[in-house]
């Protein structure tokens, strides 16, 4: 059976206007009639092509989750709190400069620049927070270029633009580290059915982020820049439960607040969203709740526990078994994400058949609302 892919009007209708865009950047890059702008994706003009990159990579188009995972990993999808993975441990960094930097254990940080001190990948697509909160995507090719886009950032980006406007260069081995909806993105990009116009095979390494939610720039912006002096933030953080509180780090201290205040900026695509692992990457890598300092890793590949214990062999990080209890409330917090955004779906669709971007998930029909 032949597989039909839309084109940029759809892509229009059924995501952008329908406020299902991720603002993930999968589309930018690739052609002139698509770009971020503050927080949006804008279509610049009319297209009329019948079929294109843009809709076939998005994440809220259809995603077969059982072709990507077969692909990936070579096994069934599993549909259940955390993905196909090897092992859960905890780590952290042993290089000081990119702990005063990073976020929690300056993992995520750490390895990529091991990874390239090691030849493992030439270069890596980051996120880089720009002034008044904008963020987007940047091309990293050495531990200096990485340690300038340490630290979470909140709000979405368009980061998988500069993958697009990347790859076609000199690098053939390409890392990139995202949020979810970027490394499903990722996924379909390599599941591409179209011609390969982009070098999806430089794709060497995928580190995925933890996430539950990002922030709408423009409203989220509107309401910060009235609580705190935007140009002055160092960091931000959401500490793990029970904090309940969003960190803006100052030249003068700490400035908390109540994160009920913040969940009013999320964006109406997260409530659809069932994946808060990054499940299609080589690496996963979140907090560890009430463990200061230490990050949570998912290894899911091999070639994600060759780069892990290779820089654990090297003293550039540590690493230890992470707590039954921190594992259990882990899978539970993902799985009650899953079954929070399919309620969604089907409260937005009226159907238990009709699953928005969501095809071959039958193990997840386990999860869906009585």
């Amino acid at each position: 059976m032949s597989t039909v892919i839309k084109g940029p009007q759809e892509l229009e209708k059924e995501v952008i206007k329908a406020d299902l865009c991720t603002l993930c950047g999968a589309c930018v890059g690739l052609c002139p009639y698509l770009r971020a702008h503050k927080g949006k994706v804008v279509v610049m003009d009319n297209c009329n092509l019948s079929q294109g990159r843009c809709y076939s990579f998005c994440p809220r188009t259809p995603a077969n989750l059982e072709a990507l995972n077969q692909f990936i990993f070579g096994t069934p999808y599993p549909g259940d709190s955390l993905g196909t993975f090897q092992k859960v441990v905890m780590a952290k960094s042993l290089d000081k400069e990119i702990l005063s930097k990073g976020q929690y254990g300056g993992i995520t940080s750490t390895l990529v620049a091991w990874a390239m001190k090691k030849r493992m990948i030439d270069a890596a697509i980051l996120t880089k927070r720009e002034k008044e909160l904008l963020s987007s995507g940047k091309l990293a090719k050495d531990k200096k270029q990485v340690l300038a886009c340490a630290g979470s950032n909140y709000i979405a980006s368009p980061t998988l633009e500069a993958f697009n406007k990347s790859a076609g260069g000199s690098y053939k081995r390409i890392a990139a580290v995202g949020i979810p909806c970027q490394v499903l993105a990722l996924g379909k990009m390599r599941l591409n059915p179209l011609e390969n116009k982009n070098n999806i095979e430089k794709l060497s390494l995928v580190i995925g982020l933890f996430c539950t939610w990002a922030l709408s720039y423009r409203e989220f912006f509107q309401f910060l820049q009235q609580e705190v002096p935007i140009k002055k933030i160092a960091k931000m953080d959401i500490p793990p439960p029970p904090a309940n509180v969003f960190q803006v780090q100052l030249p003068g201290g700490v400035k908390s607040i109540s994160l009920d205040h913040v969940r009013n900026f999320i964006r109406p695509t997260c409530t659809v969203c069932l994946d808060m692992t990054a499940e299609f990457s080589d690496l996963s890598v979140g907090a560890v709740e009430g463990i200061s300092g230490w990050n949570t890793v998912i290894v899911r590949t091999a070639k994600g526990q060759e780069l892990l214990e290779d820089a654990r062999r090297a003293r550039a990080i540590e690493v230890a078994e992470i707590p039954k209890a921190n594992l259990n409330h882990l899978k539970e917090a993902a799985l009650l994400k899953k079954k929070r955004a399919l309620e969604n779906i089907v409260k937005r669709t009226g159907s238990k058949e009709n699953l928005l971007y969501l095809q071959g998930a039958d193990s997840l029909r386990s999860l869906l609302p009585s």
